[in-house]
């Protein structure tokens, strides 16, 4: 073999060494720089998720506040189903005739319908009629009614509207609004009530009771009675009125309480705005409800013959 061909052999494994030289440099290089981008985007990620503030949990969106159109919906669908709870509502203070009716409404105020039933036998028995009450003397009127509270306001009350109706109305209780607030110690209230018991005329009755529901069902929030009376005979047809009264009265005085309602045994919870303001375990609500709905009797010595309660006790305890 010549020096040349010699030569040639002998450079080839040389080659090879240098081109195995060569990748195995090429390669680790190549590998290292890789792992090092991808620990830098690692580190990056690591490092922009530290930065980024923490999510905090998305809050339940605020309830859409009710349209004057849905209350009244609301309202309408409330007065229906307290006419199936209560078909039996009736005014809760026994009577005879208007001027009983009349009588009766100015004793109720700051006392319980109970107390003024008790009291009005012996007081009716006595002055049967307004000239009776307008003859009365003070004293002796007041030791009548003493039971009822603010005796002497309401003796004073009493003996001037009975001498007006004698002498301003031949002995007979007007049935208009505009002239029984004309006569000492009647109010709007007081009128309505009798308009609408003892005349049939659509009145609001806006007592405690009813200014306190109507409020909570965000009917209205007017404090004053004239302003309330005003907002809700808008919202129901004045059919309804009286009857509406009567219903919301008795759920006030039954189950919606003032400082305790029984919103755990109330029918109608499921459309109060309000429910949670009260007891709402059922068991311990259902010992919050009084008259028929508790099983006591009610208020009325000679109530309704559908009343499914009892009468109430003759005697003042």
């Amino acid at each position: 073999m010549s020096a040349e061909q010699n030569s040639a052999v002998g450079e080839q494994p040389s080659a090879k060494r240098k081109k195995a030289a060569k990748g195995s440099t090429v390669k680790p290089v190549k590998a290292a720089a890789k792992a090092k981008a991808k620990s830098a985007t690692k580190t990056a990620a690591k490092a922009a998720t530290a930065a980024k503030p923490t999510a905090k949990p998305t809050a339940k969106p605020a309830a859409k506040p009710e349209s004057h159109l849905a209350m009244v919906r609301r309202a309408r669908r409330i007065n229906r189903e307290l006419a199936e709870v209560y078909p039996y509502a009736h005014p809760e203070l026994d009577f005879r005739n208007p001027f009983e009716l009349l009588v009766a409404t100015v004793l109720s105020a700051q006392t319980t319908d109970l107390r003024v039933n008790q009291t009005t036998p012996a007081v009716f028995a006595k002055y049967p009629t307004p000239e009776d009450m307008a003859a009365a003397v003070p004293e002796e009127l007041e030791e009548a009614i003493r039971p009822t509270g603010f005796f002497r306001a309401k003796a004073k009350s009493l003996i001037g509207l009975s001498t007006a109706l004698r002498d301003r109305f031949d002995g007979e209780v007007p049935g208009r609004l505009e002239d029984l607030v004309s006569l000492p110690g009647v109010g709007r209230k007081t009128a309505n009530v009798v308009l609408g018991n003892a005349f049939g005329v659509p009145g609001l009755t806006v007592d405690t009771h009813f200014g306190r529901l109507v409020r909570r069902w965000k009917w209205t929030e007017q404090e004053d009675p004239e302003k309330v009376e005003a907002e809700i005979a808008a919202i129901f047809p004045k059919t309804e009125w009286t009857m509406l009264s009567h219903r919301v009265i008795f759920h006030g005085r039954r189950i919606c309480h003032s400082r305790k309602p029984a919103c755990g045994a109330c029918p109608i919870a499921h459309l109060c705005p309000s429910y949670g303001e009260g007891e709402t375990d059922p068991e311990k609500a259902r010992k919050l409800l009084k008259y028929e709905m508790g099983g006591y009797p009610g208020q009325r010595l000679s109530p309704p013959a559908d009343y499914p309660g009892k009468p109430a006790p003759a005697r003042i305890e």
